[in-house]
């Protein structure tokens, strides 16, 4: 296949996902038919069938693609010493991949009873369970391991739970980042002096 011919069937693939996703979010999963992502798309339900046979193909390609920095990430991290700057830069880079990647976790957060039922809810909580286990010392006490844990929380309430607490976006991300950062640092510190 030339390469125009292959860009040309990538777009239409990210059409799709992005047509798809922006559906998802307005009608919720359940609620959103192939019928509709090809209308809205202007194709046949057979051109959209050329590249998705079902809406969760659709949902997990597009899992795959915008999560794909988070298992970048994982696989970073664990080829890392596990000193504080590895777990700062965890932190950070998670940040930035989720505000990367927002219109897909709003969906997810927005529609978890869907998503629990479908492969990408399992596959989302296990590399979250690895991110953790990254920043988290083996020899870590509770609380630390909690502080841990909350920082990637504190990352996710960011999106969710806190779009409404001040005026500026870039503040905000400042912000929760400045926290979960903290929380990452008092652990790191917490295991070193015990």
């Amino acid at each position: 296949m030339d390469g125009t011919r292959q860009r040309r069937r990538g777009d239409t693939r990210r059409r799709i996902q992005d047509v798809a996703l922006e559906l998802f979010a307005e009608q919720g999963y359940e609620k959103t038919s192939l019928r509709e992502i090809a209308e809205r798309l202007d194709v046949t339900k057979a051109a959209l069938y050329y590249h998705f046979k079902t809406k969760e193909e659709i949902l997990v390609s597009i899992f795959e693609d915008l999560t794909q920095p988070i298992e970048d990430l994982i696989d970073w991290g664990r080829s890392r010493p596990h000193t504080l700057e590895t777990k700062q830069e965890i932190i950070r880079r998670y940040a930035d991949t989720l505000a990367e990647a927002a219109p897909l976790f709003r969906f997810m957060h927005d529609n978890q009873a869907s998503v629990r039922d479908l492969r990408i809810g399992e596959s989302f909580k296990a590399r979250v369970h690895s991110l953790r286990d990254i920043i988290v010392d083996p020899d870590a006490d509770l609380v630390d391991q909690v502080r841990c844990a909350s920082a990637i929380f504190t990352l996710h309430a960011g999106m969710f739970l806190l779009q409404d607490v001040g005026d500026d976006p870039e503040e905000r991300h400042k912000a929760v980042l400045e926290v979960a950062t903290d929380l990452v640092t008092q652990a790191h510190r917490g295991a070193r002096s015990s």
